[in-house]
């Protein structure tokens, strides 16, 4: 079968499982996303491998995947780039924007600590030779701060309570943690390509911040200004949209050039671009529409590729243990206390400890970032992509139990949110 056809056939099955997992966790309340994972799993050696090997290996021979793993990279692209338009700071009332930090910061430095409590022992097992400890550890610590922010609002959105008060503060929250996780993860892999070189690493860091200077300082009042003449409706079109995706591409290749990876400048010229809501419509119906239920699960796919059963025989299983534990307890203690701190109730603070805790597509972003700058092997890879899932099924029935299944209890409903 000639190139195309096998590509086709590829983006037929995989687009096929995604969607059949994905309705079928539905029907159990969690996110699509959630089948889109599994389905990745599903693919991949574990299952797929293990049943049918030759088919497998017919399916995706390694000489026939770069053209997926180009799909995947653009979907990854694109993704983040809404991601970076989708992001808010906290607004409203100081003691909103007091609780979101508490919330967020919390949320990311129990994690992290409990990353690098983690890592030494998991460092001499699955470190890939010739990556020090310092590398793995902070990459670890990283890996255990994100939070899912797409995940998130779609759960809030499903429940209606988008616009209620906990469902505003983990936004924010969420926001904060994932600009602090993402700092930290830009920093790691800019030490990683520099080799423990210091005048390399400090070389990319002056780049990043002369990009994120350009951004804030020179591309967002210009596109501010070419959005309010040509789409004063938020709705570019044509040549406007365009220079959005012109301007998306440079800056991920950019990032790129720098040592880092292309998500990065594709999420901070999102995140450039003016806080408008009519934008970031347009931009979820015209470009994450296309990448999400297209292009993503390719990506999902080819992180299935990447599983490995030697995950879970040895001192696989253990470890698992050890990064499911600081996942999930470090999310869930250090936002829940955060918003505990911040005045909320007991239920409703692990409510948003739990809302924290999805990670969801974001994880398997940082944990494909790790394997591509060789920080970790594919058994680490492939207990990331447990834990991405696992924490991310225990989000909705957390929520259910903390919260109940209406939207938030009416004694909250009209409260100022802390």
């Amino acid at each position: 079968m000639g190139h195309v056809p096998h590509l086709l056939l590829q983006l037929a099955v995989i687009l096929a499982t995604a969607r059949a997992l994905a309705f079928v966790l539905a029907r159990f309340g969690q996110p699509p996303v959630i089948g889109e994972m599994i389905a990745g799993i599903v693919l991949g050696p574990i299952v797929f491998g293990a049943l049918a090997p030759d088919a497998h290996i017919w399916l995706f021979p390694r000489d026939k995947i770069a053209a997926l793993d180009g799909l995947s990279q653009i979907g990854l692209v694109l993704f983040m780039f809404v991601v970076g338009a989708e992001i808010r700071a906290p607004s409203g009332a100081r003691e909103r924007i007091v609780a979101a930090g508490w919330v967020g910061i919390l949320g990311v430095l129990l994690p992290m600590a409990l990353g690098l409590a983690i890592a030494p022992a998991l460092h001499s097992h699955f470190a890939p030779a010739g990556i020090g400890f310092w590398p793995f550890a902070l990459f670890m610590a990283a890996s255990m701060a994100i939070t899912a922010f797409p995940v998130m609002a779609r759960i809030l959105k499903e429940r209606a309570m988008t616009r209620t008060p906990i469902g505003q503060l983990a936004l924010a929250s969420a926001a904060i943690a994932d600009a602090l996780a993402w700092i930290m993860l830009a920093l790691v892999v800019a030490l990683i390509s520099s080799h423990g070189g210091w005048t390399q690493f400090a070389s990319t860091m002056v780049g990043l911040v002369a990009m994120a200077a350009i951004g804030f300082g020179l591309l967002r009042p210009l596109f501010a200004r070419i959005l309010a003449r040509y789409a004063p409706d938020g709705r570019p079109a044509g040549a406007t949209l365009s220079a959005l995706m012109i301007g998306m591409c440079v800056m991920a290749a950019a990032t790129e050039w720098l040592g880092l990876h292309p998500v990065f400048g594709a999420f901070l010229f999102g995140a450039c671009l003016p806080r408008d809501d009519r934008l970031l419509e347009t931009l979820i119906e015209r470009i994450e529409h296309v990448a999400v239920v297209v292009l993503m699960p390719v990506f999902f796919a080819l992180a299935g590729l990447n599983t490995t059963p030697d995950a879970f025989t040895g001192t696989g299983l253990p470890a698992l243990a050890l990064i499911l534990g600081a996942a999930i307890v470090g999310k869930v203690l250090g936002s829940g206390g955060g918003a505990r701190i911040a005045g909320l109730g007991w239920g409703e603070a692990f409510a948003v400890g739990s809302l924290m805790n999805a990670r969801g597509l974001m994880e398997l972003i940082v944990m494909k970032i790790g394997l591509d700058a060789g920080v970790i092997g594919f058994e680490i890879f492939t207990m990331l992509m447990v834990m991405a899932i696992v924490t991310t099924l225990m989000t909705t029935p957390m929520l259910t139990l903390f919260m109940g299944r209406r939207a938030p209890d009416a004694a909250i409903e009209g409260r100022e949110t802390p």
